[in-house]
This record gives structure tokens, sequence and C-alpha cells, in this order.
């Protein structure tokens, strides 16, 4: 049981991307990605948990370490579990992309 425990909280810190990409809405996406500043214009829905923390890389350094964005480890750990999790919900993940499309990201000047 001391083992599942770690892999659990391991999982559910990790899913972000794909949480937010999947199961919040699109304004909050849009929001997180243009808050740090990220020179991603649209996040796909297929694979987007993955495409959501290659955006947050993609951010400059300064917006990525003023709290809005977690280290480069943590990030790396969250998209693989994101391509993991994006996997298991491709089908579901390409028939949103076909019906709605892209995520835009939203820029505040």
């Amino acid at each position: 049981m001391k083992q599942f425990v770690p892999f659990v909280l391991i999982l559910a810190c990790a899913g972000c991307g794909t949480i937010n990409t999947t199961f919040r809405p699109d304004a909050i996406t849009a929001r997180n990605l243009g808050e740090i500043d990220s020179h991603c214009s649209s996040v796909p829905r297929a694979y987007g948990g993955v495409m959501y923390g290659y955006c947050r890389l993609n951010a400059p350094e300064n917006a990525r370490h003023s709290g809005f964005a977690p280290d480069l480890r943590l990030t790396l750990l969250d998209m693989a579990a994101s391509g993991v999790t994006d996997t298991l919900l491709l089908p579901y993940t390409l028939y949103r992309q076909a019906q709605d499309g892209s995520i835009a990201v939203s820029r505040e000047d």
C-alpha cells in the first residue's frame, strides 16, 4: 500500500496538462497560457496535455519563474504523464478536435 500512494500522488499532480485541456473550460486553458505569455497561439485537443506542457516551456524565461509555471522537471514529468493519459483519451479528444477545433490562446495586451 505504501508503494501505491506515491504513484497515485505523482499521477494526480502530473496529469495537469490533460486536465486543463480536456476537462476544464477552454477559457481557463487560454487564460493560463496567456498569463505566462506563451508563444503558442493555439493548443490542439489531441495530445493537448503534452502540447500544454510544451507551451508552458515555450514561455519566456522570466514568465516561467513568476509563479505561474512550474520548474522544468515538474513540467517534463507532467508531459510524460499527460502523454500516457492523452493516449488513453485519444478517441474523445479526436472527436472534440473535429467538432470544436483547437483551443485559441488569449493574450492580454
